[in-house]
């Protein structure tokens, strides 16, 4: 009788610790599944984000930003009637154009907050270089006869006015607003923003 009493006390003794590791079990699954809904509710409010003015100046601060690059070449040439012979003189120039807004000619309230949008208006594209003739690349291709300074500066602002007229087309400046809007939703993204928009501001453009 006594055997068979200590066996049901140890059986009943394995039951109640498999009903304690269960209870364990439960009380763990129920702590974490608590827990990592709290820590999807805290990421849900991190993904509101607003615009600071430390942001808004980091923008600002980029100053000139370039979005397309255009490399050009250009002859000229003037001829100089002579009473036995003719001076002719033949030049070539370089330049590199770059086309790009400058934040600092943004206008104010150009990025704002508009319900869950951040609302951006760009400065118009510009040349950001004027002086982009290389003048250390610029050679003569034919010459005859002597030339003064005020000569070649009157074939520079030829060979100046041809080259931007030929780059500062539509179809460039069309080209590197949409690089610019492109990269600007690309680095407020980065910056957690989801709902972008950008667009131009052309009124009053200078190019």
């Amino acid at each position: 009788m006594s055997r068979r009493y200590k066996r049901s006390k140890i059986g009943d003794s394995a039951d109640l610790l498999k009903q304690v590791v269960i209870l364990a079990i439960i009380v763990v699954a129920a702590v974490w599944y608590y827990k990592s809904q709290n820590d999807n509710v805290e990421v849900e409010v991190e993904q509101t984000i607003d615009l600071t003015p430390q942001q808004i100046t980091s923008l600002k601060d980029i100053g000139e930003w370039e979005f397309l690059s255009i490399a050009d070449e250009e002859m000229v040439d003037t001829l100089r009637k002579g009473i036995f012979t003719d001076d002719q003189l033949v030049r070539i120039y370089y330049g590199t154009l770059r086309l790009g807004i400058n934040m600092n000619h943004a206008k104010e309230g150009w990025i704002r907050k508009q319900g869950d949008s951040v609302l951006v208006t760009l400065p118009p594209i510009e040349l950001l270089d004027k002086d982009f003739i290389d003048e250390a690349r610029t050679h003569s291709f034919y010459e005859s006869g002597k030339w003064s300074e005020r000569d070649l500066a009157a074939l520079y602002r030829r060979a100046y006015n041809n080259m931007r007229r030929r780059c500062m087309t539509r179809a460039n400046i069309q080209s590197a607003e949409d690089n610019a809007i492109a990269q600007f939703d690309k680095l407020l993204r980065t910056m957690g923003f989801d709902n972008v928009i950008v667009r131009m501001d052309n009124t009053n453009a200078k190019h």
